[in-house]
């Protein structure tokens, strides 16, 4: 399949890390999401209900970061592509998730992962 809904740079802050005060002190993520799903049929009818509403997934991944907390960026990842493929039209996903502000003692933009999952 080669329909995809994409969603590319959401930011939510959240409390995700190892360090103690990464779980203290929220910080921004950034989330990108490919949802592979056809949306052949709502191309045919303009009809939100043919298709994934992506206000709604936006909704979901905004809850779950905000309210989780993760030690990796690999598990939150992983959380998010478990919560989208919930959704039934949505085939596969790839999610890639971005610590913006990463502890580390280097001037790096962001740190991050990426993982496609599939039902």
């Amino acid at each position: 399949m080669a329909d995809s809904i994409q969603v590319r740079g959401l930011r939510v802050m959240g409390t995700h890390g190892v360090l103690p005060e990464e779980r203290q002190r929220a910080q921004p993520f950034e989330v990108d999401l490919d949802l592979q799903v056809d949306v052949t049929r709502a191309g045919a009818t303009d009809d939100l209900d043919d298709t994934v509403d992506y206000g709604a997934v936006i909704e979901l991944v905004d809850r779950l970061v905000s309210t989780e907390s993760c030690r990796l960026l690999e598990t939150l990842a992983q959380r998010i592509a478990d919560a989208v493929l919930s959704e039934p039209t949505v085939a596969a996903v790839t999610v890639a998730v971005r610590k913006l502000h990463p502890p580390v003692a280097a001037d790096v933009t962001s740190v991050g992962v990426s993982i496609t999952r599939s039902r």
